[in-house]
């Protein structure tokens, strides 16, 4: 028992020191840091609509819960100065004849619950403000105007943040592997893109980039060098039905940066590939992107994918998502250039050779029937 636990966690330690630092991880973040920026923080707080929106739920909510008890503590301070100067509070004994401006304030708390019954529109009716003080009515005014651009404010951001299109791409999965086999003749680059949904994604278009590390002529070093791939589906990469899983795939010709790229030399190789899914939500009309990314460890060279979509006695068809990202072995040339070069003697077999040492000799023929 000790045995195999020790040989678990040495594999997973080396597992671990073999693990590529990626730009994007598989369900889409982007793992990069900022660092010495010399702009302040401020310019963050003149877009405070987008700061707000990118913000994590714990501290959007403190946000929220802060700015609504702030400022109905704020104005309950307020009201209970107001009380105060005009001699409203019991402690200094008013007269029976005497009118406050806010009914029924004794002290902080009934202070705090009327701005808070004021501001959420509650209207008890057992507080009000009296015509007495200028200055109670135009405070009424003021928190009543800056009550509902709080409101207006928070609840909107909720509401944006719960509809925004970033979690529509939480139902749209790539698979764990990418696979590289022939199909159509041709060595490819295929990956398995599906969406749980029943809504489709309108206008999709889906494209790749190649990070990698290059080294230009001039000696100048390019960390995140980006190389474009296209992917393309059997009826194009724009304007995708994506009602069914879809098998997406990049042909590995003379001008793809996997041509010189073997089944053997792969896993050295330093690359990360992301894939890239735009589309507009069905439902909303916002647009929304999908992307994960790929390291060598995660490109299978020599596998296709396993089938998923049958079609049931019923007549309808049915997706198994058991298989979306099982792949099976298959025969598969080792590099695209050997590809290359076999098809080329297969296309020279079927043309004729002329040899130059080669001499045809006439030969006359002669008749030995004799008439």
């Amino acid at each position: 028992m000790f045995s195999y636990l020790r040989k678990r966690f040495s594999r997973h330690l080396r597992e671990r020191s073999r693990r590529r630092a990626r730009l994007v991880s598989k369900d889409g973040r982007c793992n990069i840091e900022f660092g010495n920026v010399e702009q302040s923080r401020f310019v963050f707080l003149i877009d405070i609509w987008t700061t707000i929106l990118d913000l994590r739920w714990r501290y959007k909510m403190t946000i929220f819960i802060s700015a609504f008890l702030g400022s109905w503590f704020l104005f309950g301070l307020l009201w209970y100065v107001v009380a105060y100067i005009h001699k409203d509070l019991p402690e200094f004994n008013p007269s029976i004849n005497h009118t406050p401006c806010v009914e029924n304030i004794n002290g902080l708390t009934s202070a705090f619950l009327f701005s808070l019954e004021t501001q959420v529109t509650i209207g008890y009716g057992f507080r009000c403000v009296t015509e007495q003080c200028a200055t109670a009515i135009f405070l009424l005014i003021f928190q009543s105007i800056l009550g509902v651009i709080i409101n207006s404010f928070m609840c909107g951001a909720i509401l944006a943040k719960i509809s925004r299109s970033k979690n529509r791409a939480k139902t749209i999965t790539f698979s764990r592997n990418a696979v590289i086999s022939k199909r159509g003749g041709k060595l490819c680059l295929l990956i398995r893109v599906a969406n749980l949904r029943k809504s489709l994604l309108i206008g999709s278009h889906i494209y790749g980039k190649l990070l990698k590390t290059t080294i230009t002529p001039e000696g100048e070093t390019i960390i995140l060098d980006q190389v474009n791939i296209e992917f393309i589906v059997d009826a194009g990469n724009e304007n995708l039905f994506f009602i069914s899983p879809l098998t997406i795939y990049h042909i590995i010709d003379k001008n793809s940066p996997f041509f010189h790229m073997a089944a053997e030399t792969i896993l050295q190789q330093d690359f990360e590939l992301v894939v890239f899914l735009d589309g507009t939500v069905e439902a909303t009309s916002a647009t929304c992107q999908v992307r994960t990314s790929y390291i060598p460890e995660e490109v299978l060279w020599g596998y296709r994918f396993a089938p998923i979509v049958s079609k049931t006695k019923e007549g309808k068809y049915r997706v198994d998502f058991q298989n979306f990202s099982k792949t099976v072995a298959v025969e598969t040339p080792h590099c695209a250039f050997c590809l290359h070069n076999e098809r080329e003697a297969k296309a020279k077999e079927k043309k004729g050779f002329d040899n130059p040492g080669f001499v045809l000799s006439e030969v006359n023929e002669t008749s030995d029937t004799k008439m």
